[in-house]
């Protein structure tokens, strides 16, 4: 299944959740589109609770089914934790994630194409992958040519709070992921064990 495209705020009002992370979509019209969506009255399933959690979660990412269904099998082969948290861990970790954690973009959307248009490096190596699973310790920075794209300028000025699992150097535009993130530090309003039971079922 390759990545959604269409309109955001219609997918997060379906949805219930702000994929933007700002809750914009959400804030004038808080209901699912279309004209029950006010008085919608749908009860689902509970395969349907747990195929609404994993979509949730993966659009809020923006990644594709195979890679989120890949990376929940890694997950799966984490000896310590429990399989749901480190799947979320697992989804942090991914570079235009930490990107976008050390505020460098505003959305996750733009954290990812950051990436793919070569304007980031790790350990000083253009990187254009933003599944690339970053590591503790490695250095996430903006090239330096691409140190004056005033979108970039814009995000790192409009910092309202950036996770305590991140450094970040201003003036170098550099920062590294300082530590795993804890389980309570990621996405609250998700449930993973939902989409561990749906996958459960699934593989």
């Amino acid at each position: 299944m390759s990545r959604y495209t269409g309109p955001s705020w219609k997918r997060s009002r379906r949805l219930g959740i702000s994929l933007l992370g700002n809750g914009k979509e959400l804030s004038r019209r808080n209901y699912a589109p279309g004209q029950h969506g006010p008085n919608s009255r749908i009860k689902l399933s509970e395969y349907g609770l747990q195929l609404a959690e994993k979509q949730k979660l993966r659009h809020m990412y923006g990644v594709n089914e195979r890679q989120f269904k890949n990376l929940f099998v890694a997950s799966a082969k984490i000896k310590e934790g429990k399989h749901g948290a480190n799947f979320m861990i697992l989804l942090e970790s991914r570079l235009d994630n930490v990107v976008y954690s050390l505020c460098l973009a505003t959305t996750r959307r733009a954290a990812r194409q950051l990436v793919n248009h070569g304007h980031i490096t790790v350990n000083g190596k253009r990187m254009n992958i933003p599944s690339f699973r970053v590591e503790v310790g490695q250095v996430i920075a903006i090239r330096e040519k691409s140190k004056s794209i005033k979108v970039i300028k814009e995000a790192v000025e409009a910092i309202m709070y950036r996770p305590s699992f991140v450094s970040f150097d201003a003036e170098k535009l550099e920062g590294s992921l300082t530590r795993l993130p804890a389980r309570d530090e990621i996405n609250p309003e998700i449930n993973e064990a939902l989409i561990v039971e749906f996958y459960n079922k699934q593989l």
